[in-house]
């Protein structure tokens, strides 16, 4: 299966922590977004490795958009 790690709020995305192929951890930041002038860090719920990444600094992003799959 497959995880999806999506926008906890809407915001514009700050960094890209993670890559493609990479292998993370339950717990490691994988975007920070910047919103209401606070960065916020978005984790990875379980461990697992980065299948795809939505995510593209700069630009904004919605609740619930799409963020990182892990697999």
């Amino acid at each position: 299966g497959e995880t999806a790690v999506r926008s906890p709020m809407p915001g514009n995305i700050f960094k890209v922590e993670c890559s493609v192929g990479q292998q993370v951890n339950a717990g490691d930041v994988l975007v920070v977004l910047e919103a209401m002038k606070m960065e916020i860090e978005v984790s990875a719920p379980a461990a697992g490795t980065v299948k795809s990444v939505s995510a593209a600094v700069g630009t904004a992003v919605n609740t619930d958009d799409l963020l990182v799959t892990l697999g």
